[in-house]
């Protein structure tokens, strides 16, 4: 966190893949991370490193916060319905599942695959740290602070992220919601709407800077449900940071994204 400043004041641009800069109010940043905040004063210019969302101001900016893995993963899939007003902000609900290395490499019963495996589990129920960086970016679409229930899991897999999200139409919708996503996202080289009635699978995004998503309306009703699937170690954290370095330095977006890397 302190590297930050120093690094800024010697004219280096940064790109935070921690948690530091993503959340701009100092008390609730402490409040979730349970320490002070080195220097608050950075949190103000950070800027929120969401490309499919904020490609203009990361191009400019110093410092960028890279997001977390399942807000990744959430807001992908809730910003073209939120954007376009199709939705009740106030009951929004993601049930998101992630592998094990969502924890990182450090010594952990509980996250050793050999606890894990054919265990599953939700975890952190009554609060995550990502619930309240989520929350800040879709209430950017919002009058009121979004209605978010936020529910990770722990599912015995190394890498991967699947959000099943859910949200209902504010009114009897004509509109295609299918081709709103399409039509949202066609210009993005890493987010991949499937075509109707799709399952995406944390296979398919393997170990490549990809979201995957896919859009249901069950029973033609008013609850709509999108698939949203991630690796969580590069989409979810190092490949998003790199597109997020290529952005900021003029260079072609896809810039060292197209091979596939895996470790682990």
């Amino acid at each position: 966190m302190q590297s930050a400043r120093k690094l800024l004041e010697a004219g280096v641009k940064v790109i935070d893949l921690a948690a530091d800069f993503r959340l701009k109010d100092t008390e609730v940043w402490e409040q979730w991370y349970g320490m002070t905040h080195a220097c608050p004063e950075l949190l103000d210019e950070a800027v929120y490193g969401l490309p499919e969302w904020n490609r203009a101001k990361i191009a400019k900016a110093r410092l960028v916060a890279n997001p977390g893995c399942y807000p990744t993963a959430v807001q992908l899939g809730f910003l073209p319905l939120l954007e376009t007003k199709l939705i009740d902000p106030q009951h929004l609900i993601a049930d998101a599942k992630s592998g094990v290395s969502g924890a990182g490499r450090k010594a952990s019963v509980p996250t050793l695959m050999g606890e894990a495996g054919e265990s599953f589990k939700a975890y952190n129920v009554s609060g995550h740290r990502h619930w309240p960086e989520i929350c800040q970016s879709l209430n950017t679409y919002t009058e009121k602070p979004v209605g978010l229930t936020f529910v990770p899991h722990l599912v015995p897999m190394i890498r991967g992220i699947e959000a099943t999200l859910y949200a209902t139409l504010l009114r009897d919708a004509t509109e295609d919601i299918q081709a709103l996503f399409m039509q949202r996202y066609q210009d993005e080289p890493f987010v991949d709407v499937l075509p109707p009635k799709s399952h995406p699978e944390t296979r398919n995004v393997r170990g490549v800077n990809m979201c995957q998503l896919a859009v249901h309306r069950p029973q033609d009703g008013n609850v709509v449900v999108i698939l949203s699937v991630i690796d969580n170690l590069v989409k979810g954290a190092a490949g998003q940071a790199i597109q997020n370095m290529n952005i900021m330095c003029g260079l072609p977006e896809t810039t060292g994204l197209t091979g596939v890397a895996l470790l682990p």
